[in-house]
């Protein structure tokens, strides 16, 4: 059990943390367009995130994959550019208009798990519970997750509900700001 509590603070850590903001505000592209009432599927839309982002650190940890750190650490706020601008050109918020996050959320997820895997396959490797470890990590992963987006959906259903915020506006708003961080990290990270 100890081996579990270890990794999911690191999973928890790993969201939680001011070093993740790339994380933080992938999460956040993710979720902007939702409300309170679609918490069942924002779950499904982090778990998918969470799913490829498991998949791929598996794979750097059993060694199967491995891809330049640098072009990772690009790419990762590259998905965060796609997801906001994907935002944007939402007009209705319908579950068949944005069933595109579904796909964003678990082929992102796949690029973002591959940016913690350096840092984590060492500690892996040498363990003796890979499986465990794995678990761990990815349970608080998704409790940091879930904690973050369940923040966000309460601001929203406040801004929109008792500030009267158009709903649209507010998704353009959230969306920007969060295109405009990471363009300006995509830039920063150019693997040239």
């Amino acid at each position: 059990m100890s081996d579990f509590n270890f990794y999911f603070g690191l999973g928890w850590e790993h969201i939680m943390s001011w070093d993740a903001l790339d994380h933080l505000l992938f999460i956040a592209a993710l979720a902007a367009i939702y409300l309170l009432k679609d918490w069942k599927q924002v779950l499904i839309l982090v778990t998918a995130f969470t799913i490829g982002h498991s998949l791929t650190l598996a794979l750097s940890v059993l060694d199967v994959i491995r891809f330049p750190s640098n072009w990772v650490e690009f790419l990762i706020p590259c998905t965060i550019v796609i997801t906001a601008i994907s935002n944007l050109f939402q007009k209705q918020f319908t579950p068949k208009s944005i069933r595109i996050n579904y796909f964003l959320a678990l082929f992102f997820g796949l690029i973002h798990g591959l940016g913690f895997a350096n840092t984590i396959r060492f500690m892996l490797a040498k363990d003796q519970s890979l499986g465990m470890g794995l678990f761990g990590f990815n349970v608080g992963l998704e409790v940091g997750q879930i904690v973050v987006v369940g923040t966000l959906l309460l601001i929203t259903q406040a801004l929109i509900s008792s500030f009267r915020i158009n709903r649209r506006e507010w998704v353009i708003f959230l969306s920007a700001a969060i295109f405009s961080l990471a363009l300006k990290m995509s830039l920063e990270r150019l693997p040239i």
